[in-house]
């Protein structure tokens, strides 16, 4: 049978960032509190959880970058809103948030974590900031800290 690596859910000893974008604040404010509650339920501490807001969210890359680069902290969690409105407008800054949180993610070597929600409604920015089809900022958390403990699970592993 195969060796098989994966991570859990572990937030205790781990400095996290959250990176969120203020556009579509109201929504916005909800994935912060999704992402903070389910770290903290798995064991973060609040003074472990650094929240930095940029203006939006084609600003999340950059900004997660300059954390990476600047903070020693083991996981960065992205979040954001976009409402698909009557121009492409939306669809280029969801991609160059979406690659560009990925890239730093990568270049730097920190889990970082999409929590970006893409709605073609407000009712549906609605629906996946805490209401129905549930909480995408602590959806995110939850990636992170995954990929922190799988990290930390390669690496011991490496170390051997």
């Amino acid at each position: 049978m195969p060796e098989v690596i994966e991570g859990h859910f572990d937030a205790q000893d781990f400095e996290f960032a959250i990176v969120a974008a203020r556009w579509n604040s109201i929504f916005a404010e909800q994935l912060v509190a999704g992402a903070v509650d389910t770290l903290v339920r798995h064991g973060a501490d609040e003074d472990d959880i650094t929240v930095v807001r940029c203006p939006g969210s084609y600003e999340l890359p950059q900004v997660a970058a300059h954390v990476a680069r600047r903070l020693d902290v083991d996981a960065i969690i992205c979040l954001g809103v976009l409402i698909r409105g009557a121009t492409p407008h939306f669809d280029y800054i969801a991609a160059e948030a979406a690659k560009g949180i990925g890239a730093a993610g990568v270049e730097f070597d920190v889990p970082t974590s999409f929590g970006v929600i893409t709605c073609d409604t407000v009712e549906q920015a609605v629906e996946r900031s805490g209401s129905k089809a549930g909480n995408k900022g602590a959806e995110a958390a939850m990636a992170a800290l995954e990929m922190i403990n799988l990290y930390e699970s390669i690496d011991g592993l490496a170390n051997d």
